[in-house]
């Protein structure tokens, strides 16, 4: 006789028994919790980058994924670019709305609310005084970002408030924005 094969649990199509599965392990072995992710970037004149996105370090191991993703970097035309892909400032507003969202869709996952849509809007401000190097007192980057979350989810508006901040209070590119995190350079010839 066949046994009936159980379906995995999904809320916002996140397996929540896997999700669970996987703090439980974290928590009986703490070191497969630490990741390393990395790129690799090569300069391709004027302000085209292309930055390729291949293996991590994760759950005590090396992964390689079977396709490499290509990240491309160029500026908009009134910053002397050609316009032929956003700019890295764009990624980061990409980075932060990505991780975020991602974390309040986990979040909400795990204690069981359904989120139907969510939509969001990142929006920052940059004087190129600092970046041109033509005013100390300006700051190089961003000095303010604005996010704005749109959500549909069957909850009350007091909900939909935790629902953000879980997603704000667990995303790392949030928690690097706003806390900084330590940067080492080195240089060295090709």
């Amino acid at each position: 006789m066949a046994t009936a094969q159980q379906l995995p649990t999904l809320v916002n199509g996140v397996n929540v028994d896997n999700l669970f599965t996987t703090i439980d392990a974290i928590k009986a072995a703490p070191a497969i919790a630490k990741f390393k992710f990395r790129i690799q970037n090569k300069w391709e004149g004027a302000a085209h980058n292309r930055s390729a996105v291949n293996g991590f370090f994760g759950a005590g191991q090396e992964f390689s994924r079977q396709k490499s993703f290509v990240l491309r970097a160029d500026e908009p035309a009134v910053l002397l670019g050609e316009d032929s892909a956003p700019n890295p400032v764009e990624y980061l507003l990409h980075a932060l709305a990505a991780c975020v969202t991602t974390g309040m869709v986990y979040h909400a996952a795990a204690r069981g609310i359904q989120i139907e849509e969510v939509e969001s809007s990142f929006e920052g401000d940059i004087d190129l005084h600092g970046f041109l190097g033509l005013d100390p007192q300006v700051r190089k980057g961003y000095q303010g970002i604005r996010v704005n979350f749109k959500l549909k989810a069957n909850v009350p508006d007091e909900q939909l408030q935790e629902i953000v901040k879980l997603g704000t209070g667990h995303s790392p590119v949030f928690d690097s924005l706003t806390n900084g995190v330590p940067v080492s350079v080195t240089a060295e010839r090709l």
